[in-house]
C-alpha cells in the first residue's frame, strides 16, 4: 500500500482549524477547556484535531440573516 493511495484526511491542526475559521489557537483551546460553544474535536492521543464539516456547521450555525432591517 503507498501513500498515494491513503485518502486525505479533514482532520485539521489547532492551527489549520483556527485559520480557518479567522481566530487565533489560544482561542479555540480556551473554547475547548471552557465549554465555550459546542465544537467537536477529535482526540488522537494529547493532539487535538478538528473535523472541516463540523468547522463548517459551527459556521453555519453561527451565522445571523439581516435581510429584514
Amino acid at each position: 500500500m503507498t501513500t498515494t493511495s491513503i485518502p486525505k484526511s479533514d482532520l485539521l491542526t489547532r492551527e489549520q482549524a483556527a485559520e480557518y475559521l479567522g481566530i487565533k489557537p489560544e482561542t479555540l483551546a480556551v473554547w475547548l477547556t471552557t465549554k465555550r460553544y459546542n465544537l467537536p474535536v477529535v482526540k488522537i492521543g494529547r493532539c487535538v484535531r478538528y473535523r472541516l464539516r463540523d468547522l463548517e456547521q459551527f459556521i453555519e450555525s453561527r451565522t445571523i440573516d439581516f435581510t429584514g432591517c
